[in-house]
């Protein structure tokens, strides 16, 4: 067994709304995709592996209902910061009869998108002491640009003394100033990662381009290695030869596809981190994701979940 690693997932935890069909049926989760794919890592790594999440809540009782659900996942809430006065963004979600899902964000005045600032100058302690910092292309959006020009300079110096950078893509466009800006940001990050988890739709909205492009992209990347996420179509690896003959069936019976790249990044980084192979990462990754898939909502209840899974 590799020795115990601390693992930092840095993001925003969002309150989720789920809009009712029928008056008095609204239901409230806590959500994320970033702490989505850290539950999801939490259950892939065996102690005495940490997850810790990273972010910022207010000092009010949901704040305190999101951290109690968190450590009763087991993910470690040491290094949330608690900011007086503010509080967790909000998403809704609700259906057309079509089925088609439409969602809506009340994030602008969020915690989250203050964290690490304090008056005029960036703290990224909450960060020190870790082995591998997991974060998205969301967690970059979500906050001012000097601070994610820092963090990311923060991160690069990290890197030097051995601090492993895990990156997925997760483009929203609304949650950036304008193409350009998100564009040479999740560049930097690709840049500077060692575990890289894209999807390909973002990639090509982000890039433009085809598969094809997005793998020759990521070949330059030479330092990094991971896994290119194309729904039901499976993963490809990235700077990895070793899944030539792999076949990754799609999901049958897809109930809510919610959480399909979070869970796939975690069970992922949970493999990889341990044995370091891309190919057995891979399958894990893409077995979590069949499996999300085939029940509502992003987080799988965990009795179920282990009953999936064989775990005593």
């Amino acid at each position: 067994m590799t020795s115990p690693l601390r693992i930092a997932c840095v993001g925003e935890a969002l309150i989720e709304l789920i809009a009712p069909s029928l008056p008095g049926e609204a239901r409230l989760n806590i959500a994320g995709d970033t702490l989505n794919a850290a539950i999801y890592l939490r259950r892939a790594l065996p102690e005495p592996h940490r997850i810790h999440f990273v972010t910022a809540l207010g000092t009010d009782r949901m704040s305190d209902q999101m951290i109690d659900f968190m450590q009763a996942e087991g993910v470690e809430t040491g290094g949330i910061e608690r900011r007086e006065g503010l509080r967790p963004g909000l998403y809704s979600i609700s259906n057309a009869p079509s089925g088609e899902r439409s969602f809506g964000y009340w994030r602008e005045n969020s915690a989250a998108r203050r964290m690490f600032q304090t008056g005029a100058t960036c703290d990224f302690s909450a960060l020190d002491g870790f082995d591998v910092i997991y974060m998205s292309a969301i967690s970059l959006a979500i906050l001012p640009a000097p601070v994610r020009a820092s963090l990311l300079e923060w991160i690069a110096q990290r890197r030097q003394d051995g601090v492993r950078f895990a990156f997925d893509s997760n483009y929203r466009p609304t949650l950036w100033e304008d193409l350009e800006t998100a564009r040479h940001t999740v560049a930097r990050a690709w840049a500077l990662c060692d575990i890289a988890l894209p999807s390909v739709d973002d990639e090509i909205a982000l890039f433009g381009g085809g598969e094809a492009d997005v793998l020759a992209r990521f070949h330059a990347y030479a330092d990094c290695k991971g896994a290119l996420k194309r729904g039901q179509n499976g993963p490809v690896a990235i700077n990895d030869d070793g899944d030539s003959a792999a076949n990754f069936p799609a999901a049958e019976g897809v109930v809510d596809t919610t959480a399909a790249g979070d869970s796939f990044s975690g069970g992922f980084l949970g493999a990889y981190l341990q044995h370091g192979f891309v190919a057995d990462a891979m399958a894990q990754g893409h077995d979590f994701a069949t499996a999300v898939v085939k029940h509502p909502g992003a987080i799988v209840p965990r009795v179920l979940w282990d009953q999936l899974f064989k775990r005593p």
